[in-house]
């Protein structure tokens, strides 16, 4: 898969993707995010998607299924953990290139990681996208500050989604266009729940 993400993890979340992504890619899915949380005693949390951009129940059941074996050889945490596989949700992250793209025009938050037109927080509207960066239209800009501002790829640390009426509709139409395009019908509850994994126990 050639979308690669722009935006990575650093240490141990970082060493655990470098390990699981390519297990996750032969899979025939893409990695989102790894997070490592201190919730339910530890838990180790794997965001997946299909390259559409759909996660189901099962598609997270079948990347628990090929993940845990590599992590029982591997053993890359050092104390007891929840496994959980996620959907990445409405009000996603944004990691790679082809994500700003595909949800140019819906509100967004994001941190940088220097300063871009002397701040690090951004919120507002993707106007568009380059190969080096994406426009954005701040939202709730003050007097005498940049209403649109130029934000490169590599200076991102973070960027999601945040959820409005425009993006729940957009999500729908997407989730449709997908189920439609795999020949499954079309439900009118298009919410997908997210599925958890086995606690491990390493």
């Amino acid at each position: 898969m050639t979308d690669k993400r722009i935006i990575t993890e650093q240490g141990l979340e970082g060493r655990i993707a470098a390990l699981l992504e390519p297990v996750i890619e032969q899979l025939g899915y893409r990695l989102v995010r790894i997070r490592v949380s201190a919730m339910n005693g530890t838990t180790l949390q794997i965001m997946a998607e299909r390259p559409d951009g759909s996660m189901s129940v099962e598609d997270c059941e079948a990347v628990s299924r090929g993940i845990s074996p590599v992590l029982d050889v591997e053993d890359p945490m050092d104390r007891a953990y929840h496994l959980e596989i996620s959907s990445p949700g409405i009000d996603r992250p944004l990691v790679r290139v082809g994500d700003f793209e595909a949800w140019s025009g819906q509100l967004m938050k994001l941190e940088t990681t220097r300063l871009v037109a002397n701040r690090k927080r951004f919120r507002g509207h993707i106007l568009s996208v380059s190969g080096e960066g994406f426009r954005l239209e701040r939202d709730g800009v003050s007097e005498g500050e940049d209403r649109i501002v130029d934000i490169p790829f590599d200076a991102l640390a973070e960027a999601r989604l945040i959820l409005t009426d425009d993006l729940i509709a957009a999500s729908l139409k997407a989730d449709k266009a997908a189920r439609k395009a795999k020949g499954l019908p079309i439900e009118d509850d298009d919410e997908t729940p997210d599925a958890a994994g086995e606690p491990g126990a390493h």
